[in-house]
């Protein structure tokens, strides 16, 4: 067996599954999850119907084998949405369809990392945020690098401290993760954040992989920024050293449909091609289909928005009457401080309430001298808003008795 899958923790999920071990919840209440970000809006009935019309097309429908590469209808959708969202005119060989953010972040840091380009006895460095998406670490190992986990700044929502990594870090990188939107936290990285990225990626030569599946669920009136829309700005029309991933799993409601495209430096999309043509990931005809037809409507997606900003409006202050919790810029997760042991607070709240939340803890690794999630819970506010309002009087209800 690769002995590099030795290195790999725990799933988050699976952790919380040990911790639940044993402990029964209150039968008085129902159950309710807010640990996982997986989406309960409604997927919209037309993307189903694309999809639908196109398992019965002849040809094209289940009776061939894809490209790789996608039609170049789909590829046109990726870049008419581009154009839309941010006004980038992206060509389509600089965009490739990819089967949801997460196989893509992973597949797209085999291609990048060379092991034998590090410095003697060292491995090279993969640095991500701190707390972070765990596929992110998980790629980084199976690579044969190194992660390297960036100390948050809890005076700006636990964004990455970038300038307390130091040069000797940034020389031995070939990668870098960011998320903007954050996991957990929500947190928008600003036009001036990206530019210091740019800089130290051209004076060190890394790649910048940028995460941005949360980018259509905001609560401001100014959408955020993306990396390519960064870029643009900046005068950095080729994207060097750049690759956006994004996908349809937040913005439309879609997580079971694993659909989402990159995009950026040419260079990098034509290898990463070329790692996915062995790779076996060619997206399904079907689920092209149906892509298209969802990156070409906005209206759902404004609709969905509209339903994240009722539900937070709702739940945010009631939990802020116990909790040190605010309204997030964007995504739909609430992070939380619960001024206790995070680990303790999650396994009482499931005995007590049924409820589930995720140790911030869990999402996050001790560097630094600490692990920036410890005493932080995240929710994730992905049912209805009854039931995510209930979810917040259970908890509300359980942090005052805690207190008694």
């Amino acid at each position: 067996m690769n002995p590099l899958l030795s290195l790999l923790q725990p799933y988050p999920f699976e952790r919380l599954r040990q911790l639940f071990s044993g402990v029964t919840p209150n039968p008085t209440y129902s159950p309710i999850s807010l640990g996982i970000g997986e989406p309960k809006h409604a997927t919209p009935a037309f993307i189903q119907q694309a999809m639908a019309d196109a398992i019965l097309r002849t040809p094209s429908g289940l009776a061939s084998y894809p490209a790789t590469a996608g039609e170049p209808a789909l590829r046109e959708a990726f870049c008419a949405w581009l154009k839309k969202r941010y006004g980038l005119s992206v060509a389509p060989a600089q965009t490739l369809p990819v089967n949801g953010s997460r196989e893509a972040l992973f597949a797209l840091t085999q291609t990048i990392i060379n092991p034998a380009a590090g410095a003697t006895g060292q491995k090279p460095l993969v640095v991500c945020p701190n707390p972070f998406y765990q596929i992110y670490e998980g790629s980084a190992l199976l690579a044969a690098a190194e992660p390297y986990y960036v100390a948050s700044d809890p005076a700006r929502n636990f964004a990455p401290d970038w300038p307390s990594v130091p040069e000797a870090v940034w020389a031995r990188t070939q990668q870098l993760f960011v998320c903007s939107p954050g996991n957990p936290t929500g947190a928008v990285m600003p036009l001036a954040e990206w530019q210091k990225l740019f800089e130290l990626s051209d004076r060190f030569g890394f790649v910048i992989a940028s995460d941005e599946c949360y980018s259509e669920i905001y609560f401001r009136d100014e959408p955020p920024l993306g990396g390519l829309q960064a870029a643009a700005t900046l005068g950095r029309q080729d994207f060097k050293n750049l690759v956006s991933l994004t996908s349809l799993s937040k913005r439309s409601n879609l997580p079971g449909l694993r659909s989402g495209f990159v995009a950026g430096d040419a260079a990098i999309i034509s290898q990463f091609l070329l790692y996915r043509t062995y790779h076996g990931c060619a997206m399904s005809p079907v689920v092209q289909a149906a892509s298209i037809a969802a990156w070409g409507d906005e209206a759902h997606v404004e609709n969905n928005r509209a339903l994240y900003r009722t539900k937070f409006a709702a739940v945010t202050p009631l939990l802020a009457e116990v909790l040190k919790v605010a309204l997030p810029d964007a995504g739909f997760y609430l992070w939380a401080d619960v001024a206790d042991d995070e680990v303790a607070f999650t396994r009482d709240l499931y005995a007590s309430y049924n409820v589930t939340v995720l140790p911030g803890s869990f999402l996050a690794r001790e560097a630094q001298g600490y692990n920036p999630g410890q005493g932080r819970i995240r929710m994730a506010l992905v049912a209805d808003t009854p039931e995510c309002v209930q979810a917040a009087n259970r908890i509300r209800d359980f942090v005052q008795q805690r207190h008694l």
